[in-house]
This record gives C-alpha cells, sequence and structure tokens, in this order.
C-alpha cells in the first residue's frame, strides 16, 4: 500500500501535466482555494523541454495521471475563494521559460480578483462554457474558473474538431466560449459545407491570443448573435483591453480600451504599458531581475510591459503595431524563436539557426527555420519531433551558407521572412 503524500501547505507549488477535464479544473480552483500554486503544462512536452521549464520552478510535486491528481485534492478543501492565479509559464527573449507567480492573495484583494473577471464577462450560474482550447493556457483555464466558481457548468469535447465542436454546440446549447482565430476559420469552413448551427444560446463569444483577418472578424460578427462576440488583448502575465466587436466596427483594427481598473501608456517608441489594480501584479518566480525589467512606477500606479508596441487614438482605444520581439503566434499558441533555436541548435550537422514566423491562412503564422550546416530536412524534422512539442517544430526548413546579421551578429528575421524560399514544405506536420 503506498504511503499517502506528505500534505500541500500555502505557497507550494504543483506542475500539471496531463490531459485537461473537469477534474483537471476542480483540483485548480481546490488548489487555488488551499493558497497552492498549479503549474499548468502541455502534457506532450518532452522529457527534456519538461526538465528545462521545471528546473526554475522547483514544484513541490509534478502530476502525470488523474489518479495521483486525485490523491493530491482529496485531502483538499473543496473549491471556495482562489487565493491567487495559476503559476502559467511564458518565455522571455532569451527562451528561458518564466512562471508567471502572484503569491497568496489576502482575502480582500482575493475577492478583487474573482470579481473583475465577473463583473467584466458576466459569468453567472445558469452559464455554459465551451472548452475549445488545451486548458494548461490561461485564458481558457480563466474562463472555465470563473464559469464554474458562478455556478455553472463546462463542456469539453475534446481536441479541437470542428464537427464534434458542433455537435456540442447542438447538444448542450453553450452560452460562452474563449477562442483563438484559428478555431473560428476552421469552424467557419465546416459550416460553410456543413451548415451553420443554431447559435442562438450564446451571449459570449470571446476571442484573442492572435490577430484576426478582417474577413474573419466579419463572418464572426455575422454568424453569432447581436452583441455576443469580444476581443480582448492580453498576455500571460496580465489582461490590458477588452472590445465588442461593435467598437471594432467603428475602428477597424482596434483591440479596445483599457480594462476596468486599468490604464494604458506609451513610450516613445510604442512600447504598451498597463497600469493594474494590486490584485493583479505578479512576478517572475524566481527572477528578480526580469520582475524588474518587466514593471515601473507611474503616476497612476505600478505598470508592467511584456515588450508590445502599439498605438492609442484620441479615445483611448489601442492598436496593436507588433508583438513582442520576434514572438511568432500560430493557431492562438506563442512560440519563442530562441527556445527553439537552443533545441535545434544542438542538431547534429547544425552550425547556425535562426526560426522566425511567416504568414499562414490558417494558423496566422506557422514556424519556420534557416539552417546552416550539413543537417538535411529530414534530420531536423526527425530531432525536432524527439525534442519539441508539435507547436514549435518548424513546418519548413530554409538551407542557407550563411544567416543574415547585423554587425552587431543580430540576426536579420524581417529579412528571412522576406526572402523565404523552403527547400522543404511538408503541410502534415503537426500544428
Amino acid at each position: 500500500m503506498n504511503a499517502s503524500p506528505v500534505p500541500l501547505v500555502p505557497g507550494d507549488r504543483v506542475a500539471l501535466l496531463l490531459p485537461g477535464s473537469l477534474e483537471y479544473v476542480d483540483a485548480v480552483l481546490r488548489f487555488l482555494t488551499a493558497g497552492v500554486f498549479p503549474i499548468p503544462l502541455d502534457p506532450r512536452l518532452t522529457d527534456s523541454e519538461q526538465e528545462r521549464i521545471l528546473a526554475g520552478l522547483t514544484p513541490t510535486r509534478i502530476v502525470r495521471s488523474a489518479a495521483d491528481l486525485a490523491d493530491l485534492v482529496d485531502v483538499l478543501p473543496e473549491a471556495g475563494l482562489p487565493l491567487g492565479r495559476p503559476m502559467h509559464c511564458t518565455s522571455g527573449t532569451t527562451g528561458v521559460p518564466k512562471g508567471v507567480f502572484s503569491g497568496v492573495l489576502a482575502p480582500e484583494d482575493a475577492r478583487a480578483l474573482l470579481a473583475d473577471e465577473r463583473d467584466l464577462w458576466g459569468f453567472a450560474p445558469d452559464d455554459v462554457n465551451l472548452v475549445l482550447s488545451p486548458l494548461y493556457h490561461s485564458a481558457p483555464l480563466r474562463f472555465a474558473m470563473g464559469t464554474l466558481l458562478a455556478g455553472g457548468r463546462i463542456v469539453i469535447p475534446g481536441p479541437f474538431d470542428p464537427a464534434e465542436v458542433t455537435a456540442t454546440i447542438k447538444r448542450d446549447r453553450p452560452t460562452t466560449m474563449f477562442c483563438v482565430p484559428t478555431h473560428l476559420q476552421r469552424l467557419i469552413e465546416h459550416w460553410d459545407t456543413h451548415g451553420i448551427p443554431d447559435l442562438s444560446s450564446f451571449r459570449l463569444v470571446a476571442h484573442a491570443g492572435a490577430p484576426c483577418p478582417t474577413d474573419l472578424k466579419r463572418r464572426l460578427i455575422a454568424a453569432f448573435p447581436e452583441g455576443s462576440t469580444w476581443e480582448f488583448y492580453g498576455s500571460t502575465e496580465g489582461q490590458f483591453t477588452a472590445c465588442r466587436s461593435e467598437e471594432w466596427l467603428e475602428r477597424p483594427g482596434t483591440v479596445g480600451r483599457a480594462r476596468p481598473g486599468r490604464s494604458l501608456s506609451l513610450d516613445d517608441d510604442g512600447t504598451i504599458w498597463c497600469t493594474v489594480p494590486d490584485f493583479a501584479r505578479f512576478t517572475y518566480f524566481g527572477a528578480p531581475e526580469k520582475t524588474a525589467a518587466a514593471w515601473r512606477t507611474t503616476p497612476e500606479g505600478p505598470a508592467f510591459t511584456v515588450g508590445d508596441l502599439g498605438r492609442l487614438d484620441e479615445d483611448g482605444y489601442l492598436f496593436l503595431d507588433g508583438r513582442r520581439e520576434d514572438l511568432v503566434i500560430s493557431g492562438g499558441v506563442n512560440v519563442y524563436p530562441t527556445e527553439v533555436e537552443q533545441v535545434l541548435g544542438t542538431c547534429p550537422g547544425v552550425a547556425d539557426i535562426a526560426v522566425y514566423g511567416v504568414d499562414d491562412p490558417t494558423w496566422g503564422q506557422r514556424v519556420c527555420a534557416a539552417v546552416v550546416g550539413t543537417a538535411t530536412a529530414d534530420d531536423l524534422d526527425r530531432y525536432a519531433r524527439e525534442h519539441l512539442a508539435p507547436p514549435k517544430r518548424p513546418k519548413e526548413y530554409a538551407l542557407l551558407d550563411a544567416l543574415p546579421r547585423t554587425l552587431t551578429g543580430k540576426v536579420r528575421r524581417t529579412e528571412l521572412v522576406a526572402a523565404h524560399s523552403p527547400v522543404s514544405s511538408d503541410p502534415s506536420r503537426d500544428a
């Protein structure tokens, strides 16, 4: 008989490496109610990726099965007031993943954090939240938790499939869903062929994670009930804006104005800063220098940045000019080139490598790599499958004699994108 695990205490961290489920969301809520911080991670991460990510987070437990998860949560209180946020991981320009850490909140701040989401999105007991994205991502987990805490229920159809999602809409009559533009595009393509279901049950359809093409945005607005569709702009670190589609129609391209309790400001170069309430403060776990670089004091209060660039119009509506430097957003998943370069750079036959994104009609962007050396595209593909999760694997390789660099040695990624001509292009590779 196995010995009972040592009980968890406030401040402990539990890495979750298992598929999402109702039990998964309940466990996250119960951990947070006890002041314990779940670290949601992609269960498809390779062993080397897990080792690299978890090294700086020193989790108290690592959970890889539903049975192990149940053993941990059975001794915890029922879900109540979350005393913090899950510790989601985000990579920086160094390619080293960082844990975004709220710390254990005082009860008044915890109540304010809960009210902040509920007041904006209107979570209610009669809500049915349709979960389309993996629950290790911050936005779908946040919407699912908000729904359950308000007394509603969630529906998880499984890995995204347009036909199964359509059947779930018909059967469960969801009222809310969060999605990325790739989800919307695949759903609308499916509905164009098989017929659009009755969408009248939806009161809220929120999308984020990548820029939404104009034509797709207009199809979204036409398909769903009037007033139900929203876009928001945020990051793992925090939320910046929210925008009704009706506002977008008046100002095409905007991602909205600052969320309640926040304000936006720009540096001369367009770097976006967002002031937040105390309950929305964060640190990068175990990385005080990176935390300090992300925050500054303003007359309006503490403000943070993730390095994105934008413009504000005279009414305070934000327009994005670019995501953080070199970031590739493929199907709503953030892929950091430096991290991929660090892994594929160890592939035999690679002398130099640069990873970048090119526009893709389905995924928004697809991950590509320019490689110098003797490794072939097949060599690189096999190595990527061993060492990288599917979203991070390059879909195309360009074999070059040399990479374009500045005088200081920085790769000119824009030149790689402009000159992109892959010697290998395999659409069957995992997205």
